[in-house]
């Protein structure tokens, strides 16, 4: 069973629990066991699904527009975002400008094989773009009716203030920013997170396992384990996988195991629901290679910790987690790659 959350200050109900398709769907797993996690995630409660144009230079909307074919389009919560660089990639496939939100508005909604999506993200800020362009393209797509709501990825609590007021000038609402975090990576949380409270902006997280790590998985001092996401070369932008391998990080993990169990959790679904604790959070975005993956995630969905619980995550993860906000300023080119 999923549990929902308002997602910002709106009336959208979404998940705590999203199933994402970075780096697996149309990339790392075949397409035919792709479709059958996709609808796994669905007999386990989960409705919202998160994608983006880039990923897989688009192959990921197709998959997920198949695998989700024939479903009640009402029942379903579907994400996607514009920015990173689609198709051959010429000088006006990329970024936040009109022309480009435009046309990659349309070429998701025929991927996806819907007539609209529930959330529309800025996979990244623009910073050749003016932002009142952007902001406009935004609301003019909200009033055809081609994106329910508005939400961002990765924006500074700067830019989430900025965005936020052309957003109410133009008659629509900023609902929502998708940073990575995690008790490992909290960089958010100084800054993007008060931002947000008061703004009326939730975060749809992803990485909450910090690329795998939180899984308790990787052990101080063994190799790390065959086909894991930290033998992968390809796998990982920064923080990268490595950021977090160092063996205090992975000393500091391994603390986590008598914390789970005395919850009857596994260290993963403590992990979770972790993330889960912080108020500001509506959904963490998780996903998978193969259906079985999902069963156990799923349970950390209506899981609540206690605040003894929380400390306890805290003070055995906090002196060795990543913290500061200036780090969110690596993750968004002031130039786009195109």
């Amino acid at each position: 069973m999923t549990y929902y959350r308002y997602l910002g200050n709106s009336g959208f109900k979404v998940g705590e629990i999203t199933y994402g398709n970075w780096i697996t769907h149309a990339s790392q797993v075949e397409n035919d066991i792709a479709i059958k996690t996709v609808h796994a995630a669905l007999e386990l409660g989960i409705t919202s699904f998160d994608t983006a144009d880039t990923y897989a230079n688009t192959g990921a909307e197709s998959v997920l527009g198949q695998a989700l074919a024939g479903q009640r389009r009402e029942s379903l919560e579907i994400f996607t975002k514009v920015y990173w660089p689609i198709g051959p990639k010429g000088p006006n496939d990329t970024g936040l400008s009109r022309k480009h939100i435009v046309e990659a508005m349309n070429g998701s909604l025929k991927r996806l094989r819907v007539d609209y999506v529930d959330l529309y993200q800025a996979h990244r800020y623009d910073y050749e773009t003016p932002l009142e362009e952007t902001m406009q393209a935004f609301a003019d797509l909200v009033r055809q009716g081609k994106a329910l709501y508005i939400g961002v990825s990765e924006w500074t609590a700067e830019q989430l203030r900025a965005g936020h007021a052309l957003a109410s000038d133009l008659g629509f609402q900023l609902i929502s920013n998708q940073p990575q975090y995690s008790a490992l990576w909290r960089i958010i949380e100084a800054e993007v997170v008060p931002a947000s409270r008061e703004l009326g902006i939730s975060q749809i997280v992803w990485s909450p396992l910090a690329q795998g790590v939180l899984t308790g998985k990787y052990l101080p001092g063994r190799p790390v384990p065959a086909g894991s996401r930290a033998a992968d070369e390809r796998a990982g932008v920064r923080p990268r996988i490595e950021d977090f391998m160092s063996e205090d990080i992975l000393t500091a993990v391994q603390k986590l195991r008598p914390i789970a169990e005395d919850a009857g959790l596994t260290v993963a679904q403590l992990s979770l629901a972790w993330v889960l604790h912080n108020d500001n959070v509506a959904s963490t975005i998780v996903g998978a290679s193969r259906p079985e993956q999902l069963a156990e995630t799923v349970k950390a969905s209506g899981t609540r910790l206690d605040d003894a619980q929380v400390e306890a995550i805290d003070a055995a993860l906090l002196p060795v987690a990543f913290t500061d906000p200036e780090l969110a300023k690596e993750l968004t080119p002031m130039t786009r790659r195109g």
